[in-house]
This record gives C-alpha cells, sequence and structure tokens, in this order.
C-alpha cells in the first residue's frame, strides 16, 4: 500500500514538472538569438559618399540595433558579426549565425546609385531570384565584397558577382525560411513607413550570397542611398542612426512577440508605447513579393506603394475542387486583407486571393488555358511587375512546372 503511495507520488511530481514550467519563467529559457550583421568593414568601404562611407554607417546603426534590442528585451542574446572596422569575409558572416543556431539573421546595408543619380527612402530585401536589372544591381554590389577575398574563387565555387549567368542557382532555389524572412521584411518597411517616416521603397528579393548560407530568417536592410547628397547627410546624423534603428527594433519586436505567441500562446515581449499608432495601422500598404517556381524568362519587376481605401472585402478564391488544373495570376500579397477598390489592384475586377502561411495572396484571370493566363500576365505587366503564375488542383496549390507539363501534355 506505502509502496502504491509512492509511485502514485512520484506520477504526480513528474506531471508537474512537465506542466508546470510552460506557466512560469521557464517557458522563456532558451534565448531568442539574433545575429546582426553590419555590412562590409574595413578595407572594403563599401559604398562612397560625399562625406561619409557605407561601413560606418551600417555599424552604427548596427550596434545601435543591438543595443535597443538589448535593453528592451533581456531574453535575446545579440551576437554581432562585427562590432568595429574590421573585415569580414562573406560566408563566414553567415557561418557566425548558422553556428550560433540564431533566430534571426539582419544584415544591414546602405544603397547607393552610380552616375550621379539619386533616389530616396529605404528597403527591405530577402533571398531570392531578382526580378529586374535594378534589383540585380542591388545583389551585384553587395555580393562584390568576395573580390576582396584572395581565394573567393574557391570559396564561392566560382561564382562571379558581376556575372548575370552566375545569378541563375538563385531561380530555383527553395528557401523553407521565406515565409518568416518576408514577414519580417514588411515589418521593416511598416516601420519606416509609419514610425520613420521614411520613403518606403518596398521588399524585394534578388540573390545575395550572405543570406544564401544562413540557415535561419533572414533580411538585407538598406537603409537608404549614400549616393544622394540629401540622404548621405541624413543617414550621418544621430537623428538617422537612432530613427532607423528604432524602426528595425520595432519590428523585430512585433516579430518576435508573434513568434511567441504561435509556439506558446503567450508572449512577455513588450512593443514600446511611444507611437503606438504606427505598430497596427489600420491598413497594410505594403506590397510584398513572394518568388515561386515560374517559367524562366519571368520579366517581373519592382513593388508598388499605394494606400488602401475602405471597402466590400475581396473574396476568397473560388473552389476548385476536381481534377482540372487552374492556372492564376498572383499580382501581389499582404499581411492584412484589401479592399476590392484598394489602389494596389489598379482598378482590376474579379480579383480573389487564398491565405498561406498567413499572408494574403490575391490573384486574377483565372483559367484552364495556362496560354491564356500567359497572355494575361503580360497584358498587365506593366501595372503589375512582380506578378506571375501559379496553379491549383483540388483545391491546392501544385508545382507550376508539374501544371504546364500537365497542360502541354492535354494539348498533344
Amino acid at each position: 500500500m506505502e509502496l502504491r503511495r509512492l509511485n502514485i507520488l512520484h506520477r504526480l511530481i513528474f506531471l508537474c514538472l512537465l506542466v508546470f514550467p510552460l506557466h512560469g519563467s521557464k517557458a522563456w529559457a532558451k534565448d531568442f538569438v539574433v545575429v546582426i550583421d553590419a555590412g562590409h568593414g574595413g578595407h572594403d568601404p563599401g559604398a562612397v559618399g560625399r562625406i561619409s562611407k557605407e561601413k560606418n554607417i551600417n555599424l552604427k546603426v548596427a550596434l545601435r540595433l543591438g543595443n535597443l534590442i538589448k535593453q528592451s528585451s533581456d531574453d535575446v542574446k545579440v551576437i554581432y558579426t562585427r562590432s568595429k572596422d574590421v573585415f569580414i569575409p562573406l560566408d563566414r558572416r553567415a557561418e557566425i549565425a548558422n553556428e550560433a543556431n540564431a533566430d534571426l539573421f539582419i544584415s544591414i546595408h546602405t544603397n547607393a546609385l552610380a552616375k550621379n543619380k539619386t533616389a530616396t527612402g529605404a528597403s527591405t530585401w530577402t533571398l531570392g531570384l531578382a526580378k529586374s536589372d535594378a534589383n540585380l544591381e542591388v545583389a551585384k554590389r553587395e555580393n562584390s565584397v568576395i573580390l576582396y577575398e584572395s581565394d573567393y574563387k574557391t570559396r564561392y565555387a566560382g561564382f562571379n558577382p558581376n556575372s548575370a549567368e552566375s545569378y541563375i542557382i538563385f531561380e530555383f532555389m527553395q528557401d523553407k525560411y521565406m515565409e518568416q524572412s518576408v514577414h519580417l521584411a514588411s515589418l521593416v518597411q511598416k516601420q519606416f513607413r509609419h514610425s520613420c517616416k521614411r520613403v518606403d521603397r518596398g521588399v524585394h528579393q534578388a540573390g545575395f550570397l550572405v543570406l544564401k548560407a544562413s540557415a535561419m530568417p533572414s533580411i538585407l536592410v538598406e537603409l537608404g542611398f549614400i549616393s544622394t547628397p540629401e540622404e548621405e547627410r541624413y543617414l550621418n546624423t544621430e537623428e538617422g542612426t537612432n530613427n532607423l534603428a528604432r524602426g528595425i527594433h520595432r519590428a523585430f519586436l512585433t516579430y518576435k512577440r508573434e513568434h511567441e505567441i504561435r509556439l506558446t500562446g503567450a508572449s512577455r515581449t513588450i512593443i514600446p508605447a511611444d507611437n503606438e499608432d504606427s505598430l497596427q495601422p489600420k491598413q497594410e500598404t505594403t506590397q510584398v513579393a513572394v518568388y515561386e517556381e515560374v517559367e524562366k524568362n519571368d520579366s517581373s519587376t519592382g513593388i508598388s506603394q499605394l494606400t488602401a481605401e475602405v471597402s466590400r472585402p475581396i473574396v476568397v478564391e473560388s473552389a476548385t475542387n476536381d481534377n482540372i488544373i487552374t492556372f492564376k495570376i498572383q499580382i501581389l500579397t499582404s499581411s492584412s486583407p484589401l479592399s476590392k477598390n484598394d489602389k494596389r489592384l489598379k482598378g482590376l475586377k474579379d480579383v480573389e486571393y487564398y491565405k498561406e502561411g498567413g499572408i494574403f495572396k490575391y490573384t486574377y484571370g483565372a483559367s484552364p488555358d495556362y496560354n491564356k493566363v500567359l497572355r494575361t500576365r503580360r497584358n498587365i505587366a506593366a501595372q503589375f511587375k512582380d506578378a506571375f503564375i501559379i496553379a491549383f488542383q483540388n483545391g491546392e496549390k501544385m508545382n507550376i512546372h508539374t501544371a504546364i507539363n500537365e497542360f502541354k501534355k492535354k494539348k498533344n
């Protein structure tokens, strides 16, 4: 009898140890690790402006961001790829994040245009195929860092940062962290737009080597244009450094809070109360280009930035619960629902959406005839430069190349 009581007591203790930590502080014992990468450094200055060098702007914002995270989140471990003016090889930066089993990788950079061209605004990038020449040029400039490494041809398997052919490797790359990366990027742009009051140049994708090798959600932030005198002056002020770092910090806190709620149903992450309205705007206004497998000659380019108006909601994707393969054009995505007269739809009617990974993905021109959908995509390419074709069968999205092959078989 006594032995039976002991067995029952042991079982109760074991159950308590399993259950109660979920409601106490030990549920948060594991540090959330974020690696902050200040681009360039040492003998690599990055882009050079009239009064400053990119490497120094990047480092100031990176250190400021790290300090803000440390102050606000005692459960976060911050790791810098560099905390001073030293040169770190591109692949080593990703290795640092991988070795730390990081939860996030944030690479800080400053943009530039050649031939005295001017532009303003901040953009955030994720790994993918560059869908325009302008996007490719950004990737080329950032990847050219490897030319400072004597053994770059061996280390990067013959990759030539200045050759467009080298970027073919990014065309069919499957990044399992893409959804999280794009979401974090959209949060950063939301902050740049609302709380930082900067020109929003959108979320883009391109073939960045530093993101390719990182095994976690990763983004690359372009703070502004050092080649534009007015913007360069702003980037070199304390106000500019603090403002941009705060914007990224708020986006990080939002991402971390959502991550914790998704995992445990609760979060202890607190987002600062000041400028609180900018954290949760009523309408999402950033269009996010999400890379999917598409035909090789996709000429998609940039990302538009227009505001939404309140109207009737767009209907959910029409049912395709049969064996007929239906092709559709994905024109844009958003982290919140759009209305029928949202300006980003540019007057298109009969737009539908499907939801994937918590993101609303809007489509147009559904048809079982691939050639018809392809012609439609070409017709709207000027208005929707990031549009691409997807396919559904039995109500589920399928591999586009498989769908095209099936269509060709039936045509023959």
